[in-house]
């Protein structure tokens, strides 16, 4: 079954589909509260072979995401979860790195015209629309505090990834070309999205 998602996830980077998505890696045999190390379930060999040795789990992250599409593994399959990324490939190596305590990931893509449904991101399958665009981002908290307003460029496909705090629910605002999207989000919770793909330019 693994070996069954990898190939799909790079047939449909390859035909360059009109409406990508997002696929999440299958959860390691260990109990998501109890992440694996990475020298476990093959998962050392499974990061060297994809240059990731000595890199914990924000920094795969934040590489994975800036990866340019044509240079994304299409073998590698990488889930974010809330509080643990996710990886598998096609040799059937798994690993489970933890996040950190008080951090949480959120990535992001606006659309103008076309979307994709998804939850937890996939950082090598998931493409959004609006790639290498500059947008102009603001995170508000319940209380009013500005935590992010800056002019930042999507990534090649077509996402930003925030770092936010944890247990926050606030207002994710994203402006383009004199549009607006505007969406609630919470970094509460075991299911809270670390992908949202419903950000409508109007």
């Amino acid at each position: 079954m693994k070996m069954h998602v990898a190939v799909v996830a790079a047939l449909t980077l390859a035909a360059g589909l009109a409406l990508p998505g997002c696929a999440s890696a299958p959860a390691p045999s260990q109990s998501a509260t109890t992440p694996a190390s990475p020298a476990s379930t093959g998962a050392e060999s499974m990061l060297a072979a994809h240059g990731l040795t000595g890199l914990d789990a924000s920094q795969i992250i934040e590489r994975l995401d800036r990866t340019p599409l044509a240079e994304r593994p299409a073998n590698l399959i990488a889930s974010v979860r809330p509080g643990q990324l996710l990886l598998s490939d096609d040799q059937e190596r798994e690993a489970s790195l933890p996040l950190p305590a008080d951090k949480f990931y959120v990535s992001f893509a606006p659309y103008l015209t076309r979307t994709h449904d998804c939850h937890f991101h996939s950082l090598t399958t998931c493409v959004g629309e609006l790639q290498n665009a500059d947008v102009q981002v603001t995170v508000v908290d319940a209380a009013g505090e500005t935590l992010v307003d800056e002019q930042l460029r999507t990534y090649d496909n077509g996402f930003l990834g925030l770092w936010l705090p944890r247990d926050l629910d606030a207002t994710l605002t994203v402006e383009y070309q004199g549009r607006t999207a505007t969406q609630p989000i919470t970094t509460s919770g075991d299911e809270a999205a670390t992908c949202l793909t419903t950000l409508a330019l109007t």
